[in-house]
Parts: structure tokens; C-alpha cells; sequence
């Protein structure tokens, strides 16, 4: 059987009137009691474990501020170093809830080395947009 680091798989939770989102089980385990949060791209927010979110900062904080400085605002500025309660739930900060769009349906996504907070209705237009043919030109520009 093989076993994995990375984080996978999609689940639909509800975020509450104060901003609290459960952290699906499967993702938690991975991610651990403390992680961080972050502006992602595409209006959805970045979930990186505290090793993942440590390797990621060291690569940034090593480019040049005066081809970094930017995205470092961007992620770094925005980050938040969140914690499960202990009904496993995390409170997402106001500025992040209103970046993403959070208001009530929100898809959690396991990705790889990070998970992504979405609003349903903004990955549903996301993924709307992509095609198969945009999938596959990713795919021979050699991202994979």
C-alpha cells in the first residue's frame, strides 16, 4: 500500500456566522493542530502545514527584494498562524474570509504540500473556466 505526505482530496464544509471552519479529518491529521493560512491565488486561500509554510518563507525570504518584495507582501503580509479547537475547527480571519468570498459554502482541497479554502461558487466558476485543452498545455510545458 502506499502511503503519502500530500495532502488530497476535496470536502465541502460550512463556514459559521463567526468565521469558523471545520478541517476535514483527513486533512487534519497531515496538517496537524497548528498550521497557517494565506492569501492564495485565484481568490482562494493557501493552507500550509508549519514545515511546508517554513521551507516556503525560506525560499521567499532568499530572493531579491527587488524581484520579491511583491509576492513576500503578498504572502507573508497575509498569513495567519491558525489552530483547531476542539471540535476541529479553525477561525479564519476576517481579511482572508473577505478575500476568498467566505460566506457560508466552502470547499476544502488537499493539493500536495498545501490544502486551498475555496467559496463552492468560486471554484465552480474557476473550474468552469478550465478546458481540457488548457490542461493539457499545462501538462507539455513540462509542469509534469
Amino acid at each position: 500500500m502506499l502511503m503519502t505526505n500530500y495532502l488530497m482530496g476535496s470536502y465541502q464544509h460550512n463556514i459559521d456566522a463567526k468565521g469558523r471552519l471545520t478541517v476535514p479529518a483527513k486533512l487534519r491529521e497531515q496538517l496537524g493542530d497548528s498550521f497557517y493560512l494565506t492569501k492564495g491565488i485565484d481568490g482562494c486561500i493557501f493552507v500550509y502545514p508549519e514545515k511546508e509554510w517554513e521551507m516556503f518563507l525560506e525560499e521567499l525570504c532568499n530572493k531579491p527584494i527587488s524581484q520579491a518584495a511583491a509576492v513576500q507582501r503578498h504572502f507573508i503580509a497575509n498569513s495567519a498562524l491558525v489552530e483547531t479547537d476542539s471540535m476541529g475547527r479553525i477561525l479564519i480571519p476576517k481579511n482572508l474570509r473577505e478575500y476568498a468570498s467566505l460566506e457560508k459554502d466552502t470547499m476544502f482541497l488537499g493539493v500536495g504540500k498545501r490544502a486551498e479554502i475555496w467559496s463552492t461558487q468560486k471554484l465552480e466558476e474557476f473550474n468552469d473556466m478550465q478546458t481540457q485543452d488548457s490542461i493539457m498545455a499545462a501538462m507539455s510545458s513540462g509542469l509534469i
